[in-house]
């Protein structure tokens, strides 16, 4: 059986300032959003980034967009232009939320 990931069923964006990171998934389909909405959580999106020790994790539900957008504060190592780290900012970090497991069982 195939493991279903947050890439199945949304695509992100994602923008960086300082040592914080937003960022924005957008479900593909209106009837997937609630899907995401229950499983893509400030716990297990801060859960997923654990070894970057955020210090907080804010969700900010946009159910007209079928979008969520999740400012993570502290994961940057200090800043983009603080940083040696070039691998993980912005973008990166948005392909790693897409990696997140989603249980497509629960949709039914």
């Amino acid at each position: 059986m195939k493991q279903n990931t947050l890439y199945d069923y949304a695509h992100a964006r994602t923008g960086d300032k300082g040592n914080k990171v937003n960022i924005s998934v957008i479900a593909y389909t209106p009837e997937d959003y609630d899907l995401l909405v229950q499983q893509v959580t400030e716990a297990r999106v801060a859960e997923h980034f654990a070894h970057r020790k955020p210090t907080k994790v804010v969700r900010y539900l946009l159910p007209l967009l079928g979008a969520m957008n999740f400012v993570i504060d502290d994961v940057l190592d200090g800043g983009v232009n603080d940083s040696l780290n070039l691998d993980m900012h912005g973008k990166a970090l948005s392909f790693h939320l897409l990696t997140l497991g989603i249980d497509a069982s629960a949709k039914n």
